[in-house]
């Protein structure tokens, strides 16, 4: 009987990454790597593809295990606030150098990239009740996340055909309540009454074209950090 093949985190090249096209051709022999071993996409940065760790119904923050690839608890919401989108990562990403060199306007001093893929925020009018999922989003614009001088950049994309936001292309299009609601639950979902200032910043907020500036420093940056 053969044996199914198991990914192995040290062989990190392109055969291993796995496009949408190879999914539905044939059956796999292996779960890939949800960062490493998932391509990010045949038209990135325009369509990206995400993996989604969490949905706007859940009171606990799951992560994916970098070292398995497993999605796994990492804390439970402190508060009220929930994540008032699908949030998730852009595979084959990576916050380093590059995308922390990235000059956006208005944006405090970045010192580093956060050493995470890079995080999405899609937006959907549909209910999607569970995570450990991909996708397929456009991009259309980003926030710029700083805490303490690192990079944690998320950015905001829309699910392709979503009755709703499929058809916007920029953020420049979104009611800006959305907006308000993201940048909100970014500044307080890890404060505590009582605490010191909190180190967080969520400006500016930047267009599509941006975003697209963004995936691409943060592709560069994992093919720096993960060469083939």
């Amino acid at each position: 009987m053969k044996s199914a093949r198991l990914y192995d985190p040290q062989r990190r090249g392109r055969r291993f990454a796995v496009g949408w096209a190879t999914m539905h051709d044939r059956p796999l022999e292996y779960r890939p790597h949800p960062w490493h071993g998932v391509d990010p996409g045949k038209r990135f940065p325009e369509i990206v593809r995400a993996y989604i760790e969490i949905v706007p119904t859940d009171g606990v923050k799951y992560e994916i295990d970098k070292h398995s690839g497993y999605l796994m608890v990492d804390r439970p919401q402190r508060f009220s606030s929930f994540c008032p989108t699908l949030y998730g990562f852009v595979p084959r990403t990576y916050c380093g150098d590059r995308v922390a060199a990235y000059a956006l306007a208005g944006s405090p001093p970045v010192s580093q990239g956060d050493g995470d893929p890079l995080d999405i925020c899609v937006l959907t009018d549909r209910p999607i009740s569970r995570g450990e999922i991909l996708l397929e989003a456009r991009p259309i614009g980003g926030l710029r996340m700083v805490e303490r001088g690192e990079a944690d950049d998320k950015i905001l994309a829309v699910l392709l055909g979503d009755p709703t936001y499929g058809e916007i292309v920029d953020v420049s299009q979104l009611p800006r309540p959305i907006i308000d609601r993201l940048r909100h639950y970014f500044l307080t979902y890890k404060a505590l009454p009582g605490d010191a200032p909190n180190p967080i910043t969520v400006d500016p907020v930047y267009d599509a074209m941006e975003a697209r500036g963004i995936l691409t420093a943060a592709r560069a940056d994992y093919a720096h950090a993960f060469p083939d």
